[in-house]
């Protein structure tokens, strides 16, 4: 018989095969499929393994409850949404799941990045409403793409992989990233600059693939997209907090932004009146063909849906047979 119980606290729904297959020997798996952090109030307290995804948070009130707990995985990179200071004070591990999504997301971001900087999401929209003529003219003027700036925010695996995509495209690729050590620019072939704000005045497109953390909440802003040349591009692929959203609007319809590309936003879904959707969806309002929304959907495909819960279930099994844990980030 199981001799220990785990639980998939959210966003999976279906019959946890793949999950089972891995723990079903050692463990019982359940998933609670909540959508709110009540939710686990009285179905979580003994469980001696979390995996944890996006939909909710797990905070100092659900973690002080957990008797048994050997480990919080977060299946996927991020993990803002775990207070993983205060599980750490109470001797419980959390692990994240970091390269279950890479080649996705960092193709997304290229994807987008393309959409934008070619005009293919403007020409598409307005050509699906029959406004303007058949012809390139309504988005010109575009330039090509070879020898731009591509700046990346955050040079971790997705970051990385992201700028050797846009180095294949022909693109001069520049990183900001305090925490990276000297001599990946050289590894990769692509330049390190030392100050945000200097990457910001350089970037024809920006790409963020930051972590969320109180350093980076809003690292781009009013202020960083200000400092960044007419007719540039944003794209965020990285965590919704890392890009104060509500500043697009005003960046667009002033010409300093030529397009934004968002997959993330801080609260998912937003709100019906948060200032970018309202301008998005306003066919009158430059934003509607300038501005690309995504339901946080950059990491998705099969096989990496397949992996981010094969490695946290294989993070749950070492953890509850005592093995060396990996990707532990508190």
């Amino acid at each position: 018989m199981p001799n220990f119980r785990v639980i998939v606290a959210d966003f999976i729904k279906d019959e946890l095969l793949a999950e089972r297959e891995i723990l079903g020997d050692i463990a019982d798996v359940a998933c609670l499929d909540a959508n709110s952090e009540s939710e686990l109030i009285g179905k979580i307290d003994d469980a001696d393994a979390v995996m944890l995804y996006h939909n909710i948070i797990l905070s100092r009130d659900t973690i002080t409850r957990l008797k048994n707990c050997k480990l919080i995985v977060r299946c996927g990179v991020g993990f803002d949404n775990v207070d993983h200071r205060f599980a750490r004070e109470r001797g419980i591990p959390v692990g994240n799941v970091p390269d279950y999504g890479t080649e996705e997301v960092a193709d997304s971001a290229i994807g987008l990045m393309l959409s934008l900087t070619r005009g293919i999401n403007f020409m598409n929209n307005r050509l699906q409403r029959k406004e303007g003529a058949w012809s390139y003219m309504p988005v010109s003027p575009l330039h090509r793409l070879r020898g731009q700036v591509f700046g990346v925010i955050g040079l971790g695996r997705i970051g990385t992989a992201a700028a050797l995509r846009a180095k294949a495209l022909g693109m001069d690729v520049a990183f900001y990233d305090p925490y990276k050590q000297d001599g990946y620019d050289k590894a990769l072939g692509i330049r390190r600059v030392e100050k945000l704000e200097a990457l910001c005045k350089q970037a024809f497109v920006l790409s963020v693939h930051c972590p969320l953390t109180p350093e980076t909440k809003h690292i781009v802003d009013a202020r960083t997209i200000a400092l960044m040349p007419d007719r540039s591009f944003l794209v965020n692929t990285a965590r919704g907090g890392t890009v104060d959203a509500t500043a697009i609007p005003a960046a667009i319809r002033s010409g300093k932004l030529a397009g934004a590309a968002i997959d993330v936003l801080p609260m998912e879904p937003p709100p019906e009146d948060h200032p970018l959707l309202v301008a998005w969806r306003d066919v009158n309002d430059p934003c509607h063909d300038r501005v690309i929304l995504n339901p946080h959907s950059a990491f998705y495909s099969e096989e990496g849906l397949l992996d981010m819960r094969v490695k946290g279930s294989q993070a749950c099994r070492r953890a509850l047979l005592g093995e060396p844990l990996r990707n532990v980030v508190n």
